[in-house]
């Protein structure tokens, strides 16, 4: 495992909304991080489909730790801003977080981010993330 597949790891699960949500880091690569989280009862709303606020709070994660990759070492991030189109309700027995750098400066990085619900093997986007997260002083 590399330093920032470490670094990242360990910043993930020192983060309680995450493991409140029962979300789990599955892949960190350069520029691009997953993050699952499985369906429950407990992040449901009114209609039973998973709630906007736990589906947005994981592809967010999956965007900041996606810019962390490419941010210089002395630094961490935060999100300055972000947009998030649910074009499907969130319903299925899983759901993936996939976020990717598009564009990464000295102190901004834009990230897209796409949240597939899985039902056994089919997959379908049920939302779409463009963030601007910023590099602080860690």
């Amino acid at each position: 495992m590399s330093d920032i597949q470490e670094r990242i790891a360990a910043s993930f699960n020192s983060q309680g909304l995450m493991a409140t949500l029962g979300a789990r880091l599955v892949s960190v690569a350069d520029g691009e991080v997953q993050i699952e989280l499985p369906f429950s009862t407990q992040l449901s709303q009114q209609h039973g489909y998973v709630h906007a606020g736990a589906i947005t709070s994981v592809v967010d994660s999956a965007c900041g730790y996606a810019a962390l990759t490419k941010a210089p070492v002395e630094s961490d991030v935060v999100t300055a801003e972000f947009k998030i189109n649910f074009v499907r309700p969130a319903i299925g027995e899983r759901f993936l977080a996939i976020g990717t750098v598009q564009a990464s400066g000295k102190l901004l990085t834009v990230c897209a981010g796409e949240v597939r619900a899985f039902s056994g093997s089919a997959w379908k986007v049920i939302a779409i993330m463009q963030a601007t997260i910023v590099n602080v002083r860690a």
